[in-house]
């Protein structure tokens, strides 16, 4: 069992404890920095690093202070090998001088020592990727994830792990077990990873589509009871609403960390014009 803990062991406040100081501050949204081909072309860039800077430093600058986290999506950097990867590393050393909390989405999921060096990569003191969270995939059994777990408790850090995603393929694995059904084991184990965070809100949240609709009660999945924040990737360009989310997620709705991408980076390349984006989605968030 994991010891309960409310702060690192050099005393810095926990990810979970930030995220719903900064979610009550700022307001419940996560503004996902996606820097797909398409989205570069029509703001006039080139699909290219300097392009990739250039989209994901202004986007980061128009809603640094409206956004309680921005999401950077780790494969479209990636894809521009070391020279991309090293703008990602850019981005969020940028975001942490803006102190604007940062999720990486990675999804990594391993074993041993594998996911050691994983958990080192995104979560270790000093790691030039090292984010104030990362997503995680537990398809190789949710224990495989305790390096991460460990370290992120350790540093003061956070994890959101895959526990309901709204692509199709995904109920061929996640709905598998009935009334104990993969999802619902994987939230009953956040839960308890998150008994160690006395009286916070959690450090191990979970990833739950906007969109995945009557599925939380099909499965008969408590998510209040996990007392972690709940990364809803879909608002917006996917099709779910400020409404929607209030009503899938119900009594959970103040765990939420309502995720927009499309939507908010689709009116650049003006500041402004992002700015206002942003602020739009926050009081549909707010007065949802």
């Amino acid at each position: 069992m994991p010891e309960a803990v409310t702060a690192d062991t050099a005393g810095r406040e926990s990810f979970g404890s930030r995220l719903g100081r900064a979610m009550a501050d700022r307001g419940p949204l996560c503004v996902g920095i996606d820097p797909h081909p398409a989205l570069l072309h029509s703001w006039g860039l080139n699909d290219d690093v300097a392009g990739l800077e250039r989209f994901s430093l202004t986007a980061l600058e128009a809603v640094a202070s409206l956004a309680a986290a921005v999401k950077p999506q780790v494969a479209l950097y990636e894809r521009h090998g070391s020279a991309g990867m090293a703008v990602l590393e850019r981005v969020l050393a940028a975001a942490a001088e803006a102190s604007v909390l940062t999720i990486a989405d990675a999804k990594r999921g391993d074993i041993g020592s594998t996911m050691a060096a994983y958990a080192d990569a995104w979560l270790r003191d000093g790691s030039a990727l090292a984010a104030d969270s990362v997503t995680l995939s537990p398809y190789l059994g949710f224990e495989s994830l305790r390096p991460a777990l460990d370290l992120a408790a350790q540093t003061g850090r956070g994890v959101f792990v895959l526990a309901l995603t709204s692509n199709p393929e995904g109920a061929s694995v996640q709905h598998v077990g009935g009334a104990d059904s993969v999802a619902r084991r994987i939230v009953r184990a956040a839960a308890a990873e998150n008994e160690r965070y006395a009286g916070a809100l959690g450090s191990t949240g979970l990833v739950v589509g906007a969109t995945v609709g009557s599925a939380l009660t099909d499965l008969d999945l408590d998510l209040a009871a996990v007392r972690g924040p709940i990364l809803a990737p879909g608002l917006g360009a996917q099709g779910a609403t400020a409404a929607d989310l209030r009503h899938t997620f119900g009594s959970a709705y103040g765990q939420v960390l309502g995720t927009s991408s499309r939507d908010i980076l689709g009116a650049g390349p003006r500041i402004q014009g992002l700015s206002d984006a942003a602020q739009r989605t926050l009081e549909e968030l707010r007065s949802a």
